[in-house]
């Protein structure tokens, strides 16, 4: 962790300071947990009712925000994103020493770029690229012909199959597969036969990929992860799907093969998306979520449920199923008053 003053921190989130300018910062937590050497944010209401009883150093926060304490203030147009900031300021992370680890084992037609740090029994394959300023940790397997731009991250136990590109700056978190077969099979008289997978995975600038992610190669041409797109732990991407720039996937999401999302998307956790189902920018999938197979979400529309409505259909289906034992109990009773008014069975009117 670093040292640092109130005043330096504004000035790396581009804020106004209220208060005591050099008070020491050596850290960051919640609003409610934080220390006098702690710096915290609140953008909103809740937070700042924490604020009245915090205990933390300093805090960013809105020109909303009209409490006073014993905490200096940094106002910034956005505490969150200023809050993030500074957590990199102070919280700085130190490069891995560049070297080779002596149990490496580095193909002769490979090359691996200046500064680069690769650990403990690694395999980097023939004709692999990896680019200056990357990181590849301890067991991780690059294949043939791979090819990593600078300053990628690969963390321990990262297998990176044959043939796939991976862009500049990006961070694979440890037990990623890239680049395995995709799940295809075709019924050949009474048995499956597999369908060679000959395409390739292309993985963009400024990607994050959470742990135990898998992202197949195409059938045939192309699976894709556009700059900058994040994805959570335990996502599946299947063979052919493109997935635009930007985008954000909650964990345990799986898409089936051939699935297009566009820049900007937002799909939450455990989500089902079906084979060849287009999702368009900025569309919102919400968690658990079923997006049936060819179905197509418009851009910046919210949907949700099984199979994914939007979102004010999904809202007024739940209403209408909640009302459902009101209105079992309401028939029952109009039968029983229309039994009443009928007459007896064989009786003359």
């Amino acid at each position: 962790m670093a040292e640092l003053t109130v005043a330096r921190i504004a000035e790396i989130c581009g804020g106004r300071v209220e208060g005591e300018t050099d008070r020491i910062l050596s850290g960051a937590n919640t609003i409610e947990n934080a220390t006098p050497s702690d710096l915290s944010f609140a953008e909103n209401r809740k937070a700042f009712e924490a604020a009245a009883s915090s205990k933390a150093g300093c805090l960013l926060v809105p020109s909303a925000f009209e409490q006073s304490g014993e905490w200096s203030l940094i106002r910034v147009p956005s505490p969150r994103a200023a809050f993030m900031r500074a957590l990199a300021a102070l919280y700085p992370k130190h490069p891995l020493p560049p070297s080779i680890h002596a149990t490496a084992i580095v193909a002769p037609s490979a090359t691996v770029g200046p500064e680069c740090f690769i650990g403990a029994y690694v395999t980097v394959g023939e004709g692999a690229s990896i680019g200056p300023h990357c990181s590849v940790g301890a067991g991780c397997r690059i294949g043939d012909n791979v090819t990593i731009h600078e300053q990628t991250t690969l963390h321990p136990n990262v297998t990176v199959y044959e043939g796939v590109r991976i862009g500049k700056r990006a961070i694979l978190h440890s037990g990623c597969v890239i680049g395995a077969d995709g799940f295809g099979f075709t019924l050949a008289g009474d048995h499956y036969e597999k369908f060679p997978q000959v395409g390739t995975v292309e993985i963009g600038d400024d990607v994050e990929i959470g742990a135990n992610c898998c992202i197949d190669r195409a059938a045939l041409g192309v699976t894709k992860v556009g700059n900058g797109t994040k994805l959570d732990n335990l996502v599946h991407v299947a063979h052919n799907c493109l997935i635009g720039e930007h985008v954000v996937v909650a964990a345990q999401t799986g898409f089936s093969g051939s699935v297009t999302v566009g820049d900007y998307a937002a799909i939450g956790g455990q989500a089902g998306i079906g084979e060849k189902a287009r999702i368009e920018a900025k569309a919102i999938v919400g968690g658990k979520s079923g997006v049936l197979t060819s179905q197509r979400i418009a851009a910046g529309e919210p949907v949700w449920g099984i199979p994914a409505r939007p979102l004010r259909q999904h809202l007024k289906g739940l209403a209408h199923v909640a009302r459902l034992s009101a209105t079992h109990e309401e028939i029952r009773d109009l039968k029983k008053r229309i039994g009443a008014l009928e007459p007896p069975e064989g009786r003359q009117s």
